[in-house]
């Protein structure tokens, strides 16, 4: 696919790997869980031909750093993308944050001080439930899917993140998507990742939403299976001044069933 994130950070919970592309106002977009930054590939490239665009794998995802006893849990991807920030010297950008990368972004403003020139929450991660019923029975049961053959577990995986799409993903894109998830370092970082999932983390920040002081838009898609409508209308209400936009035959994995539409909706709001 020609997915490359040539730079690294050093951050206290592991190595990341990042990218930016184009020139321009800076816009971050940030993945969710079990993806990565390739879920922004088409979105990035398009923007980039108007905005300086950064992208990059959380630790313990995608092309990051995975290890044993790695603190992946929201508050650490707080942490991390706080570091980030800095790293890069952006001051106010705006951010783009789908799924689990929703709630890495509220925290970071809400709980680090980080401002926002905009921010856009894209099936976002953000009020209680969380995940679907499959991501609850892993979180509670973690050691038990960990010991799962590696065949058993490469379905096991394939056919969960299918259920992210509304559309049938090609091949080659579920893939790249369940890729990071295989072999000895993948494997045990897929169950890591859900184990060290808390709704604490929201909870935490749930009631402060309205505090927001950027621009903020809402995009859902109308098919979603994971974090369902009620979700995006229950953050809506969290976060009074927000726009909230539907994204047609969406599931959760809305940059893949949907990018045309997406990709408008991004364009319009960051350019105003």
């Amino acid at each position: 696919m020609g997915w490359e994130l040539p730079e690294r950070f050093e951050s206290a919970r592991g190595t990341v790997r990042w990218a930016s592309f184009g020139q321009g106002d800076p816009v971050v977009l940030m993945h969710g869980t079990p993806f990565s930054s390739y879920v922004w590939r088409d979105i990035a490239a398009a923007l980039s031909s108007r905005y300086q665009v950064f992208v990059w794998d959380m630790p313990g995802y995608g092309r990051s750093e995975k290890r044993q006893g790695q603190d992946v849990s929201l508050a650490a991807q707080q942490e991390v993308f706080a570091e980030l920030l800095q790293h890069w010297g952006l001051r106010e950008p705006s951010v783009v944050a789908h799924d689990f990368g929703g709630a890495v972004a509220l925290r970071t403003a809400l709980l680090s001080g980080v401002r926002y020139r905009k921010l856009v929450l894209v099936d976002a991660v953000s009020v209680r439930p969380w995940g679907s019923e499959f991501f609850r029975q892993v979180n509670a049961h973690s050691e038990v899917f960990a010991a799962l053959p590696p065949l058993l577990h490469e379905a096991l995986v394939r056919r969960y993140i299918t259920t992210a799409a509304h559309r049938q993903l090609r091949d080659d894109v579920l893939d790249e998507l369940v890729a990071p998830w295989l072999g000895e370092a993948g494997q045990p970082a897929f169950y890591r990742q859900i184990a060290q999932a808390d709704e604490r983390y929201t909870r935490e920040v749930e009631d402060r939403y309205a505090e927001l002081d950027c621009p903020v838009l809402i995009a859902w898609g109308d098919q979603d299976q994971w974090l369902p409508t009620e979700r995006a209308q229950q953050l809506a209400e969290r976060i009074p001044h927000a726009e909230l936009a539907w994204i047609e035959q969406g599931g959760h994995l809305v940059q893949e069933d949907n990018p045309a539409q997406l990709t408008a909706l991004l364009t319009e709001f960051l350019a105003r």
